[in-house]
């Protein structure tokens, strides 16, 4: 079977909006676009390597779909990020939208409407990791659907109070299990964590 992860850069609080650049994602008046870039040192980016190593396909919302559509295709050989565009040019994309009628990018294929059954679908196919990057509103989908195997957290040490956040208001409660946890000189921990099935619940309150 595939493996659905979630491979997220966030802030302390929770933000994963826009991380990249100040006009990748002003959508209610985002102002901090960029936090990610200042504090990505070379350990955090050879975690970030590591971690495309292990891509065989990737699970886009529409949002990230346009952003990364119309950016990586663009990055030239001669680029620093070359190796990464040459990737992710090449991987499957699956792209779960609404609104889209067809999509241009290489190796990408829209999903339709039953997102979820589309999603269960590849993770019964024989294969390696199929990466959610960005796609906050599809993420919010595939956690209700009980369908992310995986969660690969890269923690930057920066609080914005604002913004979009992995586990929004109404997120499914579930218990998760840390199986990896790494720390880069910049202050940046990478968790990974596995779904460990329901919430477990207790109290300290004395008896009477």
């Amino acid at each position: 079977m595939s493996k659905i992860v979630v491979d997220t850069f966030l802030t302390v609080d929770g933000v994963m909006q826009a991380p990249g650049g100040p006009s990748e994602d002003r959508e209610d008046g985002f102002a901090h676009g960029g936090w990610q870039v200042p504090l990505l040192d070379e350990a955090a980016g050879a975690l970030i390597g590591e971690g495309f190593a292990q891509i065989e396909g990737l699970l886009l919302g529409r949002k990230t779909y346009d952003i990364f559509a119309a950016h990586w295709p663009r990055v030239t050989a001669d680029h620093p990020d070359a190796d990464a565009a040459q990737a992710l040019n090449t991987w499957p994309k699956y792209v779960a939208s609404r609104t889209l009628t067809g999509v241009e990018w290489q190796n990408s294929t829209l999903l339709g409407d039953d997102v979820p059954g589309a999603v269960a679908k590849l993770r019964e196919q024989p294969g390696g990791e199929i990466h959610v990057m960005g796609s906050g509103d599809l993420i919010q989908t595939l956690i209700r659907h009980d369908l992310v195997d995986e969660f690969r957290l890269m923690i930057f040490p920066v609080v914005l109070g604002t913004g979009k956040r992995l586990f929004a208001d109404g997120a499914v409660p579930a218990a998760l299990e840390l199986v990896q946890s790494r720390t880069t000189p910049s202050g940046v921990v990478q968790c990974v964590y596995r779904r460990a099935g329901e919430v477990a619940y207790g109290s300290f309150e004395l008896a009477d």
